[in-house]
């Protein structure tokens, strides 16, 4: 999936006709003090740090200004943040505008039934994991006729609108279904939209497309917004990796028994910091490549969680042992490993001779990989 930043976000809004606030990007201080005085930005404004992780407002992210200079040094106090290991290379300026009242609403699939659901709720402005579920109103959208005006007036009324604020929710409401279908998004998202005056205004987007659709959106293919260094060089690769903020590094095949894995590490007080998923892979060196890029991620400790079907047991025990070796005294880690399934005996002998135990039950090996994070041992 390919995760867009605020700022990018907004582009396809403003293009599918959803009302944003005046604005402008910047990459400096200075570009965010010309931005103001030269009156792209209305003052007041709102300076907001360009990541992809939520909370900026509380994590001192989002700062507001009510001169070129006062953006200025909020635009200094901003850039070079690490903001939950994402450092702030870019910064949106924005109208600051008269709320009275902030809404939720989003298009996003539901997995379950397969079809695109648009949730809305009065209560907009936090996270929407934190609103009461009968607080959200939720429908299935036959992507056939596609949004109707039936599901646009049940989505205001759920937000409570009337006369032409609602007349504003419908328009909104068409091109970000239009969004939605046409550039492939996983999730279109505004949170908050906000009533200003008669009318409703987009102050955030979160918008996530599609990957496997990237052949009809070439456009999309050199953004690495939502992509570590580690990441990228995992995607060139083909590698499925991903860096979360734990120190327990997981190696696993197949998307189920991964995120298992990172629920039962979790389940004893882990924290998964990096995940690698080997996929169905059977070359001995394809598995040493994915160990070493997991090394370079520096984690406490190493938890390797294997069912042998297409990736065979004695295959990933092969590429771990050489990948070891590779790695530098100063930079190596406690392995906790759990190899199961086909050529699991020949797999486990490998590892034995390399010094590493096969531990058989989940429950304990995840226990032994938590415990080894901690000690370092």
């Amino acid at each position: 999936m390919v995760k867009l930043a605020e700022w990018r976000g907004k582009q396809l809004f403003r293009k599918y006709g959803i009302p944003l606030p005046r604005g402008e990007v910047a990459r400096s201080a200075d570009e965010a003090e010309s931005a103001v005085r030269s009156g792209a930005v209305p003052l007041p404004c709102v300076v907001k740090a360009q990541v992809l992780a939520g909370g900026r407002g509380k994590g001192g992210a989002v700062r507001f200004a009510n001169s070129a200079a006062e953006a200025k040094a909020a635009a200094e106090a901003i850039l070079g943040l690490e903001f939950k290991g994402e450092r702030v290379r870019e910064l949106l300026l924005e109208e600051k505008l008269p709320i009275s009242k902030e809404l939720y609403v989003s298009i996003t699939l539901d997995r379950a039934r397969r079809l695109p659901i648009l949730m809305s709720s009065a209560q907009g402005g936090v996270e929407i994991e934190s609103v009461d579920d009968s607080a959200i109103d939720r429908q299935s959208v036959d992507p056939f006729p596609g949004l109707t005006a039936y599901e646009r007036r049940r989505a205001a009324g759920a937000l409570g609108l009337s006369g032409p604020a609602r007349g504003s929710l419908d328009r909104l409401l068409e091109g970000l279904w239009k969004l939605f279908v046409e550039e492939d998004a996983e999730l279109v998202e505004i949170n908050p939209l906000a009533i200003v005056g008669d009318g409703l205004v987009a102050l955030d987007a979160k918008v996530i497309i599609e990957d496997d659709a990237g052949f009809r959106h070439p456009e999309y293919a050199e953004i690495r917004d939502d992509r570590t260094p580690l990441e990228e060089i995992a995607r060139e690769k083909e590698i499925a990796f991903v860096q979360l903020d734990g120190n327990i590094g997981v190696i696993a095949n197949g998307a189920g028994l991964t995120m298992a894995t990172l629920d039962v590490l979790q389940e004893f007080g882990g924290r998964p910091g990096v995940f690698l998923d080997l996929g169905g892979t059977d070359d001995p060196k394809k598995v040493t490549e994915a160990f070493l890029l997991m090394a370079q991620a520096r984690p406490k400790a190493v938890f390797l969680n294997i069912f042998g079907g297409v990736t065979k047991c004695d295959t990933v025990a092969r590429g771990l042992v050489e990948a070891m070796a590779k790695v530098p005294p100063t930079d190596r880690f406690p392995l906790v490993a759990r190899i199961r399934g086909n050529n699991e005996k020949e797999g486990v002998e490998i590892l034995r001779q390399a010094g590493i135990i096969s531990i058989p039950t989940l429950r304990e090996s995840a226990q032994a990989a938590v415990a080894a994070a901690g000690s370092g041992a």
